[in-house]
């Protein structure tokens, strides 16, 4: 006679492991959190496009001017133009603003004039708590008008 065969069958496993997931996820985690804090580094600004429509407000601008010289002036309206050093300018701005935080704020640079000298009054105009800035020009007649016809 022979020993009886027992046929042990497996049961088979219908689960995932989710572990390599978990660590996947928390890795993505990780470069996200120490990521994001770096895209928010620098001035928050309006550049200007080659065919910007202008800009229309009722309340009354803060003009920045930069001569081609580097130096600033101020107007806060009514075309007062006031000569003034880089603490005046934050001191008087910041004053505005508390006043009338949504004052626009516009930068009105010298062709000539250096990219730091402009970007030191975006800095400035930051940290008197201006939320954006904007570049103004004057409208370039030259640009090619392209039209089927």
């Amino acid at each position: 006679m022979q020993p009886s065969l027992r046929v042990r069958k497996r049961k088979l496993k219908s689960e995932i492991n989710v572990v390599p997931y978990i660590d996947v996820m928390l890795v993505l985690l990780i470069i996200f959190m120490v990521t994001a804090p770096l895209l928010n580094l620098g001035v928050d600004i309006q550049l200007p496009q080659s065919a910007a429509k202008a800009i229309t407000t009722d309340k009354r601008p803060v003009i920045v001017e930069v001569d081609a010289e580097g130096r600033y002036f101020l107007d806060l309206g009514g075309g007062r133009r006031q000569a003034v050093d880089a603490a005046q300018l934050k001191d008087r701005v910041a004053a505005v603003m508390r006043v009338n935080p949504e004052a626009p704020v516009f930068i009105s640079g010298d062709k000539r004039a250096s990219y730091d000298v402009v970007y030191r009054a975006m800095v400035l105009l930051q940290q008197a708590g201006v939320p954006k800035v904007g570049l103004a020009s004057q409208p370039d007649t030259g640009v090619a008008r392209h039209g089927h016809g």
